[in-house]
C-alpha cells in the first residue's frame, strides 16, 4: 500500500488515530481479521522496533538475538547507535509508512515510544496481524489499556509488557511464601518511590525553541495536540506533562505495584483517592499519596494498597529494627498480613524479607513451585514461536494499567472517586470521566 494514494479516512484508520473515534470498527473492516502469525522455534522473528532512542536502545538489545528488519524513530541522532549497530535494517521516521511498507516482512514490532504514542503504534501493528511488546505503562489512558487488550485478544496476537520484575525470581518467591501463608491474609500494600526525576509542577515553558535540525517535531508530538518544541519536554521530561506521559505513576507504578497486583489477584479498585501538591491541568504534581481500594476476591480479604511518591514515604512498620532504614532510592514495598510483614528493598520485589530480620532466619522457606522465566524479551519471542503466553501478556498488564492509570484520575481532580471497570465510568465524580480518554490529532 502506498501512503499518498490513501483517502484521509482510510489513512487515519490504518494509523490507528481512526479506531479511537470508530468503536467497535477494526482497521482492516472489509477484509478478513488479520491474525498473529505463529513463527517456527527455528526461525528467526522479523522485529521492528518503534523508539530507538533512551529506553528503546535497551529494548532493541533485548531482542537483537531475532532479525531486526526495520528501526524507526523520530530522531535520528538520539537512535544513532541503535541504528548504526543494525545496518541491514531498513530506517524510517513514520511509524505507518514504516508498518504499511514493509508488512509482509515483519512479525512483531517492539514500542519504546513516550506514554502518549503506545496506543497509536501498537493499535495499528496489532490490527495488522503484528506481535506487539510495549513498555510500561501500556497506553497513556486507562480507556486506551482496555481498547488494546481486547484488540490483542480479537487478533490472536503474542503481547508483552516491559516489566522486567514481573519476570524476576523475587515476584515468583513472593507468591510461595503468601501461598504458604508465611505473613497470613495480606489486607494492607505500601509502594513508593523518589519519582519524580525530572520536573513536575512547573509552568509551561513560554519562550519557543527551534527543534532540532535532526527531529521530526510534528512526529514526535503524534497525536497530541499541537505545541511549539521545548527541550522542557523533549527528549526526555515529557513523562511530568500529561499531554505526553503518566507522571511518577506512569514511570514506576506498573513496577511497584506488580507484586501486589499479581500475587493478590487485586482486579479492578473500587474506589481512589488522594493527596498530592503542586499539579496542574498540565502538569502532573511534586508528590502524590494515592490509595487505592480492593473488594474482597473469593478468600482473600479486602485490600488497602497505598502508592508515595516524590521521596514521600509511610510510616515506619513496628516490625522494622530501630537501626533498620526503609528503603530509599528508586523505592520499595511493605506488605502487611495479619500474622507478619514482608518489605521488599526495591519496587522490582528482587529482595523481599520478613520483618525483623530474626523471624526471617527462622522462617521455613516453602519449596519453588512456580515455573521461572527466562525473562521479559525471552518470554516474549518463544511465545510467538509456539511457547507459553508470556507472564505480562496484556490480559494482564491491561487491567494491571488501567489500575495504575486510576490514580491520576484522582490526582487530577484532586478528589476520591469510586470506579465502575466494567462501565470505565466514575460513578460519584462525572467530571473526572473526562481523563478516562482523550481526542488525538491527525498528524
Amino acid at each position: 500500500m502506498n501512503l499518498d494514494r490513501l483517502a484521509r479516512r482510510e489513512f487515519l484508520r490504518l494509523a490507528g488515530v481512526g479506531v479511537a473515534t470508530l468503536p467497535g470498527t477494526t482497521l482492516f473492516a472489509n477484509e478478513d481479521l488479520r491474525l498473529g502469525r505463529m513463527v517456527h522455534k527455528d526461525e528467526k522473528l522479523r522485529i521492528a522496533c518503534v523508539g530507538c532512542g533512551g529506553k528503546g536502545s535497551s529494548d532493541v538489545r533485548g531482542v537483537s538475538g531475532e532479525a531486526i528488519v526495520a528501526l524507526c524513530d523520530v530522531d535520528a541522532a538520539r537512535a544513532g547507535k541503535t541504528f548504526s549497530a543494525f545496518p541491514k535494517a531498513e530506517r524510517y521516521k513514520d511509524y505507518r509508512k514504516m508498518l504499511l511498507d514493509m508488512d509482509d516482512e515483519i512479525d512483531a514490532v517492539t514500542v519504546s515510544t513516550p506514554d502518549h504514542m503506545h496506543f497509536p503504534v501498537a493499535m495499528m501493528a496489532i490490527e495488522m496481524g503484528k506481535h506487539v511488546f510495549v513498555q510500561k505503562p501500556l497506553a497513556h489512558t486507562v480507556w486506551e489499556a482496555r481498547e488494546l487488550t481486547l484488540a490483542a485478544r480479537r487478533h490472536k496476537v503474542i503481547t508483552q509488557m516491559g516489566i522486567q520484575g514481573h519476570c524476576g525470581e523475587g515476584i515468583r518467591l513472593l507468591q510461595e511464601w503468601l501461598d504458604a501463608d508465611a505473613i497470613g491474609p495480606v489486607r494492607e500494600v505500601h509502594c513508593w518511590t523518589n519519582r519524580p526525576i525530572w520536573p513536575q509542577g512547573v509552568q509551561w515553558p513560554q519562550e519557543e525553541e527551534a527543534p532540532p535540525a535532526n527531529l521530526d517535531w510534528n512526529l514526535w508530538l503524534g497525536t497530541a495536540k499541537a505545541r511549539p518544541y521545548s527541550s522542557v519536554y523533549a527528549p526526555f521530561k515529557w513523562r511530568g506533562w500529561w499531554d505526553f506521559g503518566c507522571g511518577a505513576l506512569g514511570d514506576i507504578g506498573c513496577h511497584a505495584m506488580d507484586a501486589a497486583f499479581h500475587t493478590l489477584e487485586l482486579g479492578a479498585p473500587t474506589s481512589v483517592e488522594s493527596i498530592s501538591e503542586g499539579g496542574t491541568d498540565f502538569t502532573a504534581p511534586e508528590w502524590s499519596v494515592v490509595t487505592y481500594q480492593f473488594p474482597a476476591r473469593g478468600d482473600k480479604p479486602p485490600v488497602k494498597l497505598v502508592w508515595h511518591d516524590g521521596n514521600k514515604t509511610p510510616e515506619r512498620p513496628e516490625a522494622l529494627e530501630a537501626e533498620r532504614k526503609l528503603p530509599g532510592g528508586i523505592g520499595g514495598q511493605l506488605f502487611y498480613g495479619e500474622k507478619g510483614t514482608i518489605m521488599a528493598s526495591d519496587v522490582y520485589c528482587k529482595s523481599a524479607r520478613i520483618i525483623p530480620e530474626a523471624k526471617m532466619k527462622t522462617f521455613e522457606r516453602p519449596p519453588k513451585t512456580l515455573a521461572r522465566s527466562p525473562g521479559i524479551y525471552q518470554e516474549w519471542i518463544e511465545a510467538c514461536k509456539g511457547g507459553p503466553a508470556p507472564g505480562a501478556n496484556f490480559d494482564y498488564s491491561g487491567p494491571l494499567s488501567e489500575m495504575v492509570l486510576l490514580g491520576n484520575l484522582s490526582v487530577r481532580t484532586g478528589q476520591r472517586i469510586e470506579w465502575d471497570a466494567q462501565d470505565m465510568t466514575c460513578t460519584n465524580l462525572p467530571a473526572a470521566n473526562r481523563y478516562v480518554r482523550h481526542p488525538y490529532r491527525t498528524f
